[in-house]
């Protein structure tokens, strides 16, 4: 299959994109969080579990996976092939991390050295599409051109090198929610931030019919006490992708950012409703996808279907969103 092919499967309406990638660190986290001990049979096991829901073809289009997950076989199947046999995309996240910018309190993303080769690995072992993060922060003198400028170049040449391969780069430049921050100061670092990783990925060539963007919403600050109107967060984010993002560009799927589950939800809804433009808008989500599916198995780790039905519930409501058909009312009805 052609890359602008797989970027359409990925993008498509009513479909989104899970993000299972947390590293071994974040999905410790995530599992001391809901008392259970992080040991590769559990990470897998709980991963196994969503991967196999009952409905999830229906939802989801392709999976994010962590390097330790795309590894793993289950029941003699390789995860790559119980991913495929429901015809979702394996996907593969790139990035070695956010590490700090010299000379600065900002973050540059690692991980460029023996690329080609680990993606060459990875689509051997099954995947079509690759992730790659960005880390940019908001604060009176953040983030720096400097910052700005070495993410972008970073983020570019990945993308090369995974079409290269074959594959579709996710190219995600996250504007990071934590901070006092207005929504009007999300807009203005976001557009800055999209105009320089465009004008890289030119730069390098990138076939942008070919890949998928994965940003945050434009959103007021975590600090800021500015409650978020999901009329404004659609306005602006639909105008800061418009203005910047090149229409050969199949789709966007966002970054969830720390939003809560319904905040998530509720804001893609309303960015598809007002939507006019040929992207299709999607979601990347990982937390807002798996949080009451992982709370729900915390309690019953053998209590598969209980799992499976609330990471069903939660995948539908945002397929719904994909399409602009959610309400707050068919979510209290779930």
């Amino acid at each position: 299959m052609k890359i602008n092919e797989i970027a359409k499967q990925m993008v498509l309406k009513g479909k989104g994109i899970l993000a299972a990638d947390e590293s071994t660190g974040t999905m410790t986290k995530r599992l001391a969080s809901v008392k259970v001990e992080s040991n590769e049979k559990n990470r897998l096991t709980f991963r196994h579990t969503i991967f196999t829901s009952k409905n999830i073809s229906k939802y989801i289009s392709g999976v994010i996976l962590f390097d330790e997950t795309i590894r793993q076989n289950k029941d003699g199947k390789t995860i790559s092939e119980i991913l495929n046999n429901q015809n979702i995309l394996p996907g593969i996240k790139v990035d070695k991390g956010a590490k700090k910018l010299v000379g600065s309190d900002e973050t540059v993303t690692e991980g460029l050295d023996g690329l080609r080769e680990r993606l060459k690995e990875y689509y051997n072992l099954g995947a079509r599409f690759a992730k790659w993060r960005g880390v940019y922060k908001i604060d009176t003198q953040y983030p720096s051109q400097n910052c700005i400028v070495a993410n972008a170049h970073a983020l570019a040449r990945y993308a090369a090198l995974v079409q290269e391969t074959n594959m579709v780069p996710i190219v995600e430049p996250e504007v990071l929610m934590d901070g006092k921050h207005n929504i009007k100061k999300c807009y203005d670092v976001t557009s800055k931030v999209l105009e320089e990783t465009v004008k890289q990925l030119r730069i390098a060539g990138i076939d942008f019919s070919g890949m998928v963007l994965k940003p945050n919403m434009i959103l007021n600050g975590k600090e800021s006490g500015i409650k978020n109107n999901k009329d404004e967060v659609a306005d602006f984010t639909l105008k800061c992708i418009q203005n910047n993002l090149p229409t050969e560009t199949p789709g966007v799927a966002f970054l969830s950012g720390g939003q809560s589950e319904f905040e998530a939800t509720e804001n893609l809804n309303q960015i598809n409703r007002q939507n006019k433009s040929s992207f299709a808008f999607t979601y990347s989500f990982g937390r807002a996808l798996q949080q009451s599916a992982l709370k729900t198995w915390a309690k019953d780790i053998k209590n598969i279907e209980a799992v499976q039905k609330v990471f069903d519930e939660r995948s539908e409501m945002n397929s719904l969103a994909a399409k602009g058909e959610w309400s707050a009312d068919l979510e209290n009805a779930a």
